[in-house]
């Protein structure tokens, strides 16, 4: 056993000495390498904290919301729909919504208006995102207008802006108190957006939404567990577009790879000729080169994942973010909570570690049988 502890050690000796004699193309091939797995594990990391940090937010999410479709589209919920609602079985808590879109032309940014569920509101005064904050450069006590869809213009107080690490989803956020939303909007009394519905047993989530598409069949039940797929499906797919961008560097690298798998250099010939001359076995010289291997791929692998865990989650991933968040104006700023997945993690390293590793080891092989003489004059 100390004896092939022993020969491993001078082969990884041999390894590094035979690395350091051919740097440049090394270092060149390593840093190439280490791109394609920070650009990978960086997609990896974000899209996965992403979907983490959306179902931690959504888990206080109301368990259904109901909406009243009209013509295929959504419509305010009449008067009437409350008391008839609080009379089914399994439904716990339920609670009116106003809520509704507005563009702001001066910053060409769509904001999400609000009435407030968990804290008061005085008239007159808002309380807003960060990224809306930010984007039109108000602060608390600062005053903002917005022109109504009815023509009339509303000047409002800054009361407060929501903290940064709500920021993903409440960069467009504009909470305001409920009187102030029916006079801009224009939605009257005993009318509400969407029902918010808490269900006392969770197992009886489906069996309370559909009662309620039986009882109400001009409306739309929604689950929670169905917003949260769309956030995923959403994530997915922006994922793709630069996984698929990703792909081609893979490839590039691939076939850069392979040049190198497929044709020893005449430095490399010479040197396995000179190894078989001097006594090395076949074996010898393919642990050789598979230590050769190894270590240049788990270092640019280690390099790679490393950066692009730094990238992530201290440089909040700035290179994929504006893809992968999808805001077109509002681009939230937040601290994601560091994720790793260990199923991603080995997925990576299997095709990134070993494609590179038994590409390399085909073409020496071919030279470690043959005859030292030959492989020495090529």
């Amino acid at each position: 056993m100390n004896v092939w502890i022993e020969q491993q050690k001078y082969l990884i000796d041999f390894t590094l000495a035979s690395l350091a004699r051919r740097k440049a193309k090394n270092l060149g091939l390593l840093l190439v390498y280490a791109l394609i797995v920070f650009l990978l594990a960086s997609v990896m990391l974000l899209t996965h904290a992403l979907r983490q940090a959306a179902a931690e937010l959504l888990a206080g999410a109301p368990e259904v919301v109901l909406q009243r479709m009209v013509a295929g589209r959504h419509d305010l919920i009449p008067p009437g729909y409350l008391e008839r609602i609080g009379r089914l079985r399994g439904v716990q808590e339920k609670q009116g919504r106003l809520w509704g879109y507005y563009y702001d032309p001066v910053v060409r940014a769509n904001y999400t208006f609000m009435v407030a569920e968990d804290r008061l509101i005085t008239p007159g005064t808002l309380v807003v995102g960060a990224g809306l904050a930010r984007t039109r450069g108000v602060a608390p006590g600062n005053l903002i207008s917005f022109r109504a869809y009815s023509g009339k213009l509303f000047t409002f107080s800054i009361a407060d802006v929501l903290p940064a690490k709500s920021e993903l989803v409440s960069a467009d956020l504009v909470l305001l108190s409920e009187t102030d939303f029916r006079a801009f909007f224009d939605i009257p009394p005993g009318h509400f957006t969407d029902i918010a519905l808490r269900v006392a047993n969770p197992l009886e989530v489906r069996n309370v939404a559909s009662k309620l598409a039986q009882q109400f069949p001009d409306s739309r039940p929604i689950l929670r567990e169905e917003i949260l797929r769309t956030y995923e499906s959403i994530f997915h797919w922006r994922e793709g577009i630069v996984l698929a961008l990703a792909v081609l560097a893979i490839l590039a690298f691939a076939i850069l790879a392979w040049e190198k798998a497929s044709g020893l250099s005449a430095d490399e010939r010479r040197e396995i000729g000179i190894l078989k001359a001097v006594g090395w076995e076949t074996g010898d010289v393919l642990r050789m080169k598979f230590w050769e291997g190894a270590l240049l791929s788990l270092s640019a692998f280690l390099i790679g994942y490393l950066g692009a865990y730094v990238h992530v989650f201290h440089f909040s991933a700035s290179l994929f973010a504006p893809v992968l968040r999808g805001w077109a104006v509002l681009y939230p700023r937040f601290e994601l909570s560091p994720v790793i997945d260990g199923l991603q993690v080995a997925t990576l390293f299997f095709f990134t570690v070993f494609p590179y590793a038994a590409a390399t080891l085909v073409p020496i092989w071919r030279a470690a049988i043959t005859d030292p003489d030959a492989v020495m004059r090529g």
